[in-house]
């Protein structure tokens, strides 16, 4: 056994350096955030909002491929879970999730992708490629989990196709993937997609309507970004969404449209609000690089998707009814390219916004997936 003795004097400066350096650390702790230059992926300044479900979620502007992405985020120290939300939504499509995991020890972190909400806006069409997005999060990771090898992912719509491309090209930076409505889609190396689509549904199809920089947001423009919010969220024909040309949705632009339960004027006013700033472009540009990302992905030709993954759907959201969909989930072709594919749920009576429609469903199918992998 070894003892130490010090000197009383020697104890005494000891005790009064530990109280200053102490009192310095507290003061720099409460010291207001600075905007400043971004060098590298690193998190601006931090503030908090008023006009959400919960007014802890805490907004932040992250640096990262060249961009400056806003985000949402809640909770502290645990996993940190990746929310990636879809066409026309925003991180605020997460809220229920964000709100409820973070309660349950994770850091619920929720961006607004590129060309939405408070996240910038790239003009070039081919800036919104997968590998674009892709970067974007993949520094957003490293940003807000500087300490975790991997993240949980959650997708839903084109959030879920991006997760799919980060899932396919970085493997090693996501732990499980919960994703929604959107399935994995292997790629044809003997067609481009946009060829299959009108060949199939026709140019009215809306995937088709968007195709032509400025076009279809002329027309948006004319019915008004409230209504067009509208239109999309209570979409709930199973069969596929056309957009004939100077028709919009097929309604007078000033016929009343009945939010259904689960969606608020408030929620469409948030929305509305964004969406009036940004415009639509940036989520339409996704779109427009559908062929584009097949020529980028030639390399990843029959690579199958390798990390843990939960799958979510309605029975009535149009992806899931669209041609051959159900037979690739249940005859065995989206586990012969998703191999550690756990479980499939096909929630009856719900549309395509499902996070939103049924939250408390999705988010306990969030945590028990996550936990096995925890």
């Amino acid at each position: 056994m070894v003892s130490c003795h010090l000197p009383s004097t020697l104890i005494s400066f000891c005790l009064i350096v530990l109280f200053l350096a102490f009192l310095a650390n507290k003061q720099i702790q409460h010291r207001k955030p600075e905007i400043f230059k971004p060098e590298g992926n690193v998190i601006l300044a931090h503030e908090e909002i008023s006009n959400t479900e919960e007014k802890e979620i805490q907004h932040r502007t992250v640096y990262t491929n060249g961009i400056k992405m806003h985000v949402a985020e809640k909770g502290c120290e645990g996993p940190v879970i990746i929310f990636i939300h879809g066409f026309p939504e925003l991180w605020y499509s997460w809220r229920h999730q964000i709100t409820a995991l973070a309660s349950l020890g994770y850091r619920a972190v929720a961006p607004d992708l590129r060309g939405y909400g408070d996240t910038d806006a790239p003009p070039e069409v081919r800036s919104y490629t997968c590998l674009d997005v892709v970067g974007d999060l993949i520094g957003l990771i490293d940003a807000v989990a500087p300490n975790q090898e991997k993240v949980y992912v959650v997708g839903h719509d084109w959030g879920a196709l991006i997760a799919w491309y980060l899932c396919l090209f970085r493997p090693d930076r996501v732990k499980a993937l919960v994703n929604m409505s959107v399935v994995f889609n292997p790629r044809n190396p003997k067609r481009k997609p946009l060829e299959n689509l009108k060949a199939f549904y026709g140019e009215d199809y809306y995937i088709c309507r968007f195709q032509e920089p400025g076009e279809i947001e002329a027309e948006f423009e004319q019915i008004g970004a409230e209504t067009v919010l509208k239109e999309f969220f209570t979409y709930r024909n199973p069969g596929p969404l056309y957009l004939p040309k100077g028709k919009g949705f097929g309604h007078p632009p000033d016929a009343p449209i009945a939010l259904p339960s689960w969606l608020s004027e408030e929620d469409i006013k948030y929305y509305t609000t964004k969406f009036e700033q940004k415009g639509f472009t940036g989520g339409i540009n996704y779109y427009r690089n559908i062929d584009l990302n097949w020529e980028l992905t030639a390399a990843w030709t029959g690579v199958e998707i390798k990390v843990p993954v939960k799958f979510i759907v309605g029975d009535l959201d149009l992806t899931y009814n669209a041609p051959g969909t159900k037979e690739y989930i249940h005859n065995g072709g989206f586990k012969r390219d998703v191999p550690f594919l756990d479980e499939v749920v096909v929630m009856e009576g719900v549309g395509h916004f499902i996070n939103e429609e049924k939250p408390d469903e999705v988010n306990k199918h969030i945590f028990d997936f996550f936990q096995k992998h925890f």
